[in-house]
């Protein structure tokens, strides 16, 4: 009874001194409520409001006027339009220019409203329900990439229906919180951000990413104040970003990160207005997670406000910078990761590279702020120089291996 005395003392004081380790609050540094002694994020940070402009913007075919969705594969944008029409178009980075175009056999487009992608298919999301609220249709199309290739359609479905619609009566145009034009793929799931018409909110629903019919589970809801439009993600990075647009056509990306599990309203939650008035932004997708590609459909309204079809990129890495380039010393002022350290950024003709572990693979990438891969090669010791004297003044990304990605300047 004595020892079974200590050991359970010992345990309770163990239990309390880690405890009190864990203090909870704000560890985002660049939010205004920023707690630098937390150590565990709640969820609670506050940001101060924040606007961005494109880097470039580039106007895109008539044929992809109505462009609803994108993502980033095989070194270009993969886009489509949410009318009638069943192809997928494939976009230059750089000019926005159509260079292919695969045609979906065997499927109709009731409404195509987002695009998503793992390693071995591409998911269509013809789930668009702003007509009346009340599709009993709505699915996802799931093909198999190499057949798209091939310009074959291998191709399947998943039926789904929302857990807590229980009433179908048409409710007229743009009057339903049952509409969805965002969707992400994880490893083992989808996961839906509706896009709500009526509360301006967004609820997440999950479903299975495999064939079959299903009821998508409600996970959590989120006031964004706003119509989400399309969404894409880094998931061991445990990164998603919304885009969406307000009732005055006032687009934003929302930035949610460093959330536990895929409860991606537990992390910090950043909006950012983008400098594109009257702009209806609808497809999202990014290479690196620190330049975003956005597109908008024509928009006019009375035959006084057109804008045209565009592509933009757009640089949020001054927001997510340091949370991905160093995610082992995110939150403290630590300057470099513990992996891996670059210098000199900026720099001119060479790259000093120091790998401070033996986990990291010595491979290594540079792109372009496009996502063209523009220098490779591997890595000779642990402490190596990369010569970039025949690249161009600009901004570069080095990855090494698969995991540090790491923004650099070239002056």
């Amino acid at each position: 009874m004595h020892n079974i005395f200590i050991i359970l003392v010992f345990c309770i004081v163990l239990f309390s001194a880690e405890a009190k380790a864990q203090v909870y609050g704000c560890t985002d540094p660049l939010a205004s409520n920023y707690n630098v002694t937390a150590t565990v994020n709640d969820g609670s940070c506050i940001y101060n409001n924040t606007s961005v402009a494109p880097v470039t913007s580039k106007l895109l075919s008539p044929q992809i006027s109505e462009t609803s969705g994108l993502i980033f594969w095989n070194n270009y944008l993969w886009t489509h339009n949410d009318n009638t029409d069943t192809n997928l178009y494939v976009l230059d980075t750089t000019t926005g220019a159509i260079v292919q175009t695969y045609p979906v056999y065997g499927f109709e487009n009731t409404d195509w409203e987002d695009i998503s992608q793992d390693d071995h298919y591409i998911y269509i999301g013809d789930f668009g329900n702003n007509a009346n609220g009340n599709r009993t249709d709505l699915r996802i199309i799931r093909i198999e990439k190499n057949s798209l290739l091939q310009n074959i359609t291998v191709a399947d479905t998943i039926n789904f229906s929302y857990s807590n619609q229980t009433n179908f009566i048409p409710a007229g145009s743009c009057n339903t919180d049952f509409d969805c034009e965002a969707f992400i793929v994880t490893s083992d799931s989808i996961f839906l951000f509706t896009k709500q018409w009526i509360s301006n909110q967004t609820s997440i629903y999950a479903l299975p990413k495999t064939p079959g019919t299903y009821i998508a589970q409600l996970q959590a809801t989120n006031n964004v104040d706003g119509l989400i439009t399309g969404a894409t993600c880094l998931q061991p990075e445990k990164l998603v970003v919304l885009c969406g647009y307000s009732t005055t056509l006032q687009p934003f990306a929302l930035l949610l990160y460093d959330f536990n599990g895929n409860d991606f309203f537990s992390g910090n939650k950043r909006k950012i207005s983008i400098s594109l008035p009257l702009h209806q932004i609808e497809g999202i997708t990014t290479n690196n997670g620190l330049f975003y590609y956005f597109s908008n459909e024509y928009f006019s309204r009375m035959k006084i406000i057109a804008t045209e079809q565009k592509l933009h990129l757009i640089d949020l890495s001054p927001y997510l910078g340091d949370y991905l380039n160093y995610p082992a010393t995110y939150g403290s002022k630590t300057e470099f990761s513990d992996d891996v350290a670059i210098y000199p950024n900026p720099g001119k003709d060479v790259i000093s590279v120091k790998i401070n572990t033996s986990k990291t693979e010595k491979n290594y990438f540079i792109s372009d702020i496009s996502g063209k891969i523009v220098l490779s090669g591997i890595l000779e010791s642990d402490s190596s120089n990369i010569h970039v004297n025949k690249l161009k003044k600009g901004t570069y990304f080095l990855q090494v291996g698969h995991k540090d990605v790491f923004k650099w300047i070239k002056e």
